[in-house]
């Protein structure tokens, strides 16, 4: 392999030469060889859109030069558009501001806008960062990073499996099954209404981490080192917001107080928060199907789902429902990831979070898995659901809850008598009923209609 000799303030380094990246990115690349994990993508776009709307910002203040906000916006627009994805090698676990990540971006851009231009004409801190820290960058990056995230992913398949719901419902409607409550048997309620519960739950879902965008639109940026806003010009803050939500097509606006913004996380907390409800939920809508479509023929057995691959390697014929166990592991890593999330937010001393990589590293991975899983789910699964009427109806009519019905006229007592002999006995409800003399045969078939009890 081939290097060159790049320099910081501590000295040489020897950098591949095929990088753009420079000798602070190659300490870090040298000095924290953790794991795999590493600065997600995201954010990487997310300090694209920064870096660009900053110099577009500062030119605009007569502070930077139109050929070197040229150059920065150019190698921007190939940040953002995935050419330089190479170029962004750091791990997760670096220094707990980012430091590493926004100097990564800064020499990346500094050495490609310098190619570009044909001349040493950018510096990475002088230019790529001015008006800017790390301290303010990061944390910037990471609202927008977690603004977008769920904008374009997860509020879209949230939107989607919500559609599939409701047609479901219509697709459903008139049909009436046995309820279930503790995993027993409970009144009747109909399968339309079993399906809008579910729908209900993606909506107030949906409704929940709306909410949570708001706070998450305030920017860091502007506070630089500490929040006094050091080096930025006084309009600065307020102009980049204003210049980010341009670029980025969503709303932002630049935080009220900087020093609550650089070292408090609560708003990624909050709406992680929102995230580990869709988790919660998705976890009970996947556990219901496959319970009601186990089987096939010593299970529920109630719903059928599409028959996606083999589900054994030693029991020929066996289909498994694979998507509800990939939507409920999801959803344990999501709730992990929330004790995650309120765990490195709570790590803030004095006027910096040090916790911020592993923070967003976490609450990204929760947006991707929730949107990745809601799409697979609504299109393998949850689209494909059929209602096994026969196996509803026998079901229903089999339910010793059915006696509910006839409490009001026979009273709760003789009604659990009613129950329990004929589940003693083996016989119909109608049966036990007239057995034990609390009923007519006509009165019982006047009083009891299981369809009309929902």
């Amino acid at each position: 392999m081939e290097y060159r000799i790049e320099h910081d303030s501590m000295g040489q380094m020897k950098v591949p030469a095929d990088r753009y990246w420079g000798a602070q990115t190659q300490r870090s690349l040298e000095n924290f060889r953790i794991s795999t994990e590493k600065i997600p993508m995201e954010v990487i776009r997310a300090f694209g859109y920064l870096k660009k709307a900053s110099a577009l910002v500062n030119h605009d203040l007569g502070k930077l030069d139109a050929p070197r906000t040229d150059a920065i916006c150019a190698v921007c627009d190939e940040i953002l558009s995935g050419q330089l994805d190479d170029h962004f090698p750091l791990s997760v676990w670096q220094t707990g501001s980012g430091t590493q990540s926004n100097m990564n971006v800064n020499e990346v851009i500094a050495n490609r806008g310098n190619e570009l231009a044909g001349e040493k004409l950018l510096h990475p801190n002088d230019h790529v960062n001015m008006s800017q820290s790390s301290n303010d960058t990061f944390p910037t990056a990471m609202h927008i990073a977690a603004v977008c995230a769920i904008r374009q992913n997860l509020l879209p398949a949230i939107a989607q499996m919500i559609s599939t719901m409701k047609g479901l419902e219509e697709a459903n409607r008139g049909i009436v099954k046995s309820g279930r409550t503790h995993l027993q048997d409970a009144t009747p309620i109909a399968f339309s209404q079993e399906i809008s519960g579910w729908r209900a739950m993606l909506e107030r879902d949906q409704e929940m981490i709306g909410l949570a965008l708001g706070p998450l639109s305030h920017l860091a940026l502007g506070g630089t080192a500490v929040g006094t806003g050091l080096n930025a010009h006084p309009e600065f803050a307020v102009r980049a917001a204003e210049r980010i939500s341009q670029l980025t097509g969503c709303p932002f606006q630049t935080s009220e107080n900087k020093f609550q913004a650089l070292t408090s996380k609560d708003e990624l907390v909050f709406a992680h928060g929102a995230l580990k409800a869709l988790a919660a939920d998705l976890m009970k809508i996947a556990n219901d199907i496959r319970w009601l479509a186990s089987g096939p023929r010593c299970g529920l057995g109630e719903i059928t789902i599409p028959e996606n691959e083999p589900g054994s390697s030693i029991m020929p014929g066996k289909v498994n429902p694979t998507q509800c166990e990939a939507v409920t592991m999801a959803a344990v890593q999501v709730m992990a990831n929330d004790t995650a999330v309120g765990m490195a937010a709570s790590q803030g001393n004095f006027q910096l979070n040090v916790f911020m990589p592993v923070c967003i590293h976490n609450f990204l991975q929760s947006v991707r898995l929730l949107s990745d899983c809601l799409i697979s789910f609504e299109k393998n699964c949850v689209r494909g659901i059929t209602a096994n009427r026969e196996k509803m109806h026998h079901n229903l009519h089999n339910s010793l809850m059915l006696v509910t019905a006839l409490s009001p006229r026979i009273g709760y007592e003789n009604a659990a008598k009613t129950a329990q002999y004929a589940h003693r006995q083996g016989v119909s409800l109608r049966e036990a009923c007239i057995s034990l003399g609390f009923l007519t045969p006509e009165e019982f078939d006047e009083l009891f209609h299981p369809e009309e009890m929902i």
